[in-house]
């Protein structure tokens, strides 16, 4: 039933005339007038009736449902710094070997210390002296003196007759056989230098490490060149060896004899206790006059630690291996003398 179907059941409004109803009383008797009109009906919108579905009309837009929110994008991870280059790995240190006995040589002699360690240090300080020190060596093996351990002292000549031999490179020549030599017999890498004329001019050392133009260096602070004393600078080395009981050998340099031989006896005679042994080395003719006092030495009952080797004219001539020959070859001799006297610790 519809919604005006229902307005009129509620009203009354449904009923036709005459259907049985009651009657509405009558007020008098006079014709009344005209019936006052019914009150309108409220308007109702008509209602669909049965299957019927009233058209709507036209609908509003529908806004479209928003999209829920996507996910926040993720921001892209920043790069990873890069991995540190791993420390390598120090490989491990190889054991040390252990040092080799000192063994006996052919003079009964001890040997300390591998020979190796002297050849590492004059590559690395002196690596012009490379070459002379292994002739060095070789006259050293020669001599059965491989390992063994010495002083090594160098006197040097500056007599006025000695200029010439410093102004050509001679004395600096033989320091620095001298020198290389030094290297197998003593530790410390240095020679100690004693320069004489009138007096002793001066004392200093040469190194592995500066010997080049040394010799000339010094020579030339030195200043006035003198006469030839052999017993100052003797006594200056025996000075300097006087406490130790260990070998020198000391390469004396000269080009003459001394200008005091009887003051040149003593002082060999004062040294014949010491454990020193004086290589003279003539620089000059071998034959002349001026080398008598050395070459006696070898007659002298006294004097067991000094030998005499002459170089010659021109001492720069001569083959390294007879120069280190010449100066080895009366210390070994005189090495097992020393020691079977106690002269040599």
């Amino acid at each position: 039933m519809g919604i005006r179907s229902l307005l009129r059941s509620a009203f009354g409004l449904d009923k036709e005339p005459g259907s049985g109803a009651p009657a509405l009383p009558q007020q008098g008797t006079a014709s009344p007038g005209p019936a006052p009109a019914a009150p309108a009906a409220p308007s109702v919108p008509a209602q669909p009736t049965g299957d019927r579905i009233p058209d709507p009309g036209t609908l509003p837009p529908v806004p479209p449902n928003p999209l829920p929110p996507g996910p926040e994008p993720v921001p892209e991870p920043e790069p990873a710094p890069p991995m540190p280059a791993p420390h390598p790995v120090p490989e491990p240190e190889p054991a040390p070997r252990p040092e080799p006995e000192p063994s006996p040589s052919r003079d009964g002699l001890q040997r300390t210390g591998p020979e190796r360690t002297g050849l590492d240090r004059v590559r690395r300080t002196a690596p012009g002296l490379v070459g002379l020190y292994k002739k060095a060596g070789d006259a050293l093996g020669e001599q059965g003196l491989t390992g063994r351990r010495a002083a090594v002292h160098l006197v040097l000549d500056r007599s006025g007759s000695m200029r010439g031999h410093y102004r050509d490179g001679s004395v600096q020549h033989l320091a620095e056989r001298v020198l290389a030599l030094s290297a197998h017999l003593d530790d410390d890498g240095t020679v100690p230098l004693v320069f004489f004329s009138t007096e002793v001019d001066g004392v200093s050392e040469l190194g592995l490490d500066r010997y080049r133009g040394r010799v000339a260096e010094l020579h030339g602070s030195y200043g006035h060149m003198g006469r030839t004393n052999y017993h100052l600078a003797m006594r200056a080395v025996m000075e300097n060896r006087a406490a130790s009981g260990a070998p020198a050998l000391v390469v004396f340099q000269t080009d003459g004899g001394p200008s005091s031989r009887a003051e040149a006896e003593r002082a060999l005679r004062e040294s014949a206790g010491l454990p020193v042994f004086w290589q003279f080395v003539g620089f000059g003719e071998p034959a002349g006059r001026g080398f008598e006092f050395l070459r006696g030495l070898e007659e002298w009952p006294a004097v067991d630690n000094a030998g005499f080797f002459p170089a010659g004219r021109d001492p720069r001539a001569l083959h390294e291996e007879e120069l280190y020959r010449g100066l080895t070859a009366g210390f070994a001799a005189w090495l097992t003398r020393a020691r079977a006297a106690g002269t040599v610790r």
